[in-house]
Formats: structure tokens, sequence, C-alpha cells
């Protein structure tokens, strides 16, 4: 197993960030990682989400199953290369209130026999995670205004 991460601390309430990390068909507008998403962030949704390894450039297109997701505090799905076991990822987006804002945790467990094998994949992913983090505080405190004290 293998697990990557990145945090990041927005200035926008839960909600605000949560709308902007479900609206799946404006993520070419802001996304640098997930370049294209469809799907509704139901649990047992089939989704549709396109990558931009950001070392290579390399697009790979994937189609999870949503597993949680509960608005304004967790998103949760997986991914499989073939059957399980094989190369299996469980990717989250953790929400939590903070004071003035918003702390996201964006995660991926991978597992299964080829994981020691997919240096090339996780690695770049990793550096993609940080990119959407980023990207997605700029996003959300560009059409949100910063939570202000003793709001």
């Amino acid at each position: 197993m293998r697990r990557i991460s990145s945090a990041v601390h927005i200035a926008a309430t839960p909600d605000q960030v949560w709308g902007v990390l479900t609206d799946f068909a404006r993520f070419p507008e802001w996304n640098p990682f997930l370049i294209a998403a469809e799907g509704r962030p139901v649990p047992g949704a089939r989704l549709t989400l396109r990558l931009r390894l950001p070392d290579n450039g390399r697009e790979m297109t994937f189609t999870p199953t949503v597993l949680e997701s509960r608005p304004g505090r967790l998103l949760r799905w997986r991914g499989r290369l073939g059957v399980p076991g094989v190369f299996d990822g469980v990717h989250t987006f953790e929400l939590s209130a903070q004071h003035q804002g918003t702390q996201v945790l964006q995660s991926e467990v991978f597992s299964g026999f080829l994981v020691p094998l997919s240096g090339s994949i996780i690695n770049p992913s990793e550096r993609g995670f940080t990119a959407l983090t980023d990207a997605l505080k700029a996003r959300v405190e560009s059409i949100h205004a910063p939570v202000s004290p003793g709001e």
C-alpha cells in the first residue's frame, strides 16, 4: 500500500468549497490535474475523470465509483485497473471547518500487486494533488469573499 496527500486552508466555508469541488462541468476552467469530470457526486455513481500528469502531460481517463458523499464534508471514490487487487485507489477529499475557513485534505491510498511498480504514475500524481489543492484554493477564494472574524 502507498498513500499520498495534499492539504490546503481555504478562506471560505465548507459549503462554498464543496460547491466548487463538485461542479465537475467547470473543472476544465481551473483544475490542472483533473482536467475533465462527468457524473454525480452521490454514492454508487460512476464518474468519468480525465487527469493530466504534471511531469509529462500524459493524460489518463478512469471511471471510479463514488463510495461516500457528505456535502460540505467528504467525497470518496474508488478506481481500479482491471479486477480488484491489481491496482486500486481510494481517493478522498475531506473538508473541515476551521477558524476563518476550511481545511481541505486530499488523499489517495493505492493498493494492489502493481503498486510497487507504479512510481511513474503515483509520484507525478502526488505533485498533481498539490497543483489541484492550490488551484482549488485560488478558484474558491476568487469566487467567494474571505470569511471574516465574527461572521
